[in-house]
């Protein structure tokens, strides 16, 4: 009878093979890119034999926060560029490795029974909307680009009393589907969730891009599989994914 130990070796030596070759890779990313992100994840393990992302999706200051304070991170993805040269500023990123991959359009949403939607964000400063959630301009880059908005049309004073403040994008979202305030800012790929709670009442111009930005942690143990998912995010794979969940080209 043949002896089961060549088997064995030879098993064990496969084994060895695929976990030399096979990483997982952890992407920190804005609240905003959980659905997309979810959707483009097989396309790159498919891609990439071996590979499993795993995600922290949460605002992107408090991202920074984790990975400032040692969090392992392969993959920062921000929602805005000041988070992200926050994190270049803190050696956590290189500016040559840091690309672009997606744009988005600030909205104000009002809950889907809403009678009347404010025309204007001068509107908001009405009686009629008592509460309005907004993101934490401290550390969530859509009340960021929010409150610089209000305050180029001089309303931040009239409506900062107002503001509900939210831990991140889906947060905001979540306050204005639940009915728990008037109206939000959130981005239009959030408001496009739930069409059947919420309905975009206005499209904001913000004063600067509504970028994404995405860069391998320089501290990253899996480096060049890292800067491979950054360059992935511009494929056209990638970006119809990003498309089909509403996010522009950068």
């Amino acid at each position: 009878m043949p002896s089961a130990r060549p088997i064995v070796l030879a098993l064990g030596a496969l084994l060895v093979s695929w976990s030399a070759h096979a990483a997982e890779l952890t992407v920190s990313a804005a609240a905003s890119l959980t659905n997309a992100f979810q959707g483009l994840a097989p396309l790159f393990e498919r891609a990439n034999p071996g590979t499993k992302l795993q995600f922290n999706f949460g605002a992107s200051g408090a991202l920074l926060q984790q990975m400032a304070k040692g969090a392992p991170v392969d993959v920062f993805a921000s929602a805005d560029q000041e988070t992200m040269d926050q994190a270049q500023a803190q050696s956590l990123v290189q500016a040559a490795q840091r690309r672009n991959f997606a744009s988005n359009t600030l909205v104000v949403v009002v809950p889907q029974a809403a009678a009347t939607l404010p025309k204007d964000v001068k509107d908001l400063s009405r009686p009629a909307y008592a509460r309005i959630a907004i993101g934490l301009p401290g550390s969530v880059p859509v009340g960021r680009y929010t409150k610089r908005v209000l305050e180029a049309a001089g309303q931040w004073a009239a409506i900062e009393p107002k503001m509900i403040g939210a831990q991140n994008v889906r947060q905001a979202l979540d306050y204005v589907a639940r009915a728990e305030v008037d109206a939000g800012f959130v981005y239009a790929t959030d408001a496009a969730l739930m069409p059947d709670k919420v309905k975009v009442a206005l499209t904001v111009p913000t004063t600067t891009p509504v970028l994404y930005p995405a860069a391998p942690l320089v501290a990253s143990p899996n480096a060049e599989l890292a800067k491979r998912f950054v360059e992935f995010l511009l494929a056209p794979s990638a970006q119809a994914v990003l498309a089909k969940h509403g996010f522009g080209q950068p």
